[in-house]
């Protein structure tokens, strides 16, 4: 009785996190470069019931008997697939099409965003909007070289 409550209860709890973990994949599905996010479950332990035998000269072998007591989080991962590309028509919006991301600098550390809405600052630097961290590159002349 108490292993069928333990597995149901661990079933139960890990199902929720499932479910948080949906919630905030559809919650973010309009965010501008949001990955989302998989859950993969494993089993905590197995009782053995009894052991596999091999088969004999006049009889074939069996298989062994377990018994599940419960499951545990595997691992949350985030999906690092390609999204849609979408036209903005605003000519500061940017795009990676492949693998990459962008880098950014706030002053004091890079950091690498998948999220292409940028503006311009007042002096004509290419930021993100959200927290004024420049967008890190190199500057064409004006045929356009790099």
């Amino acid at each position: 009785m108490m292993r069928s409550m333990f597995s149901a209860i661990s079933g139960l709890r890990n199902h929720q996190t499932f479910m948080d973990v949906v919630g905030n994949n559809i919650a973010n599905v309009n965010t501008t470069g949001f990955k989302g996010s998989r859950v993969t479950f494993q089993d905590i332990l197995n009782q053995t019931l009894r052991g596999a035998s091999s088969p004999q000269a006049d009889r074939g072998g069996t298989n062994g008997a377990q018994v599940g007591l419960g499951m545990l989080l595997g691992s949350i991962d985030t999906v690092q697939t390609q999204g849609n590309l979408q036209s903005t028509s605003k000519l500061t919006d940017l795009a990676i099409q492949g693998d990459g991301f962008f880098v950014l600098n706030d002053g004091t550390r890079n950091i690498y965003s998948g999220d292409g809405a940028f503006d311009l600052d007042l002096s004509g630097k290419l930021v993100n909007p959200a927290s004024g961290a420049l967008v890190m590159g190199w500057q064409a002349d004006a045929t356009g070289a790099i």
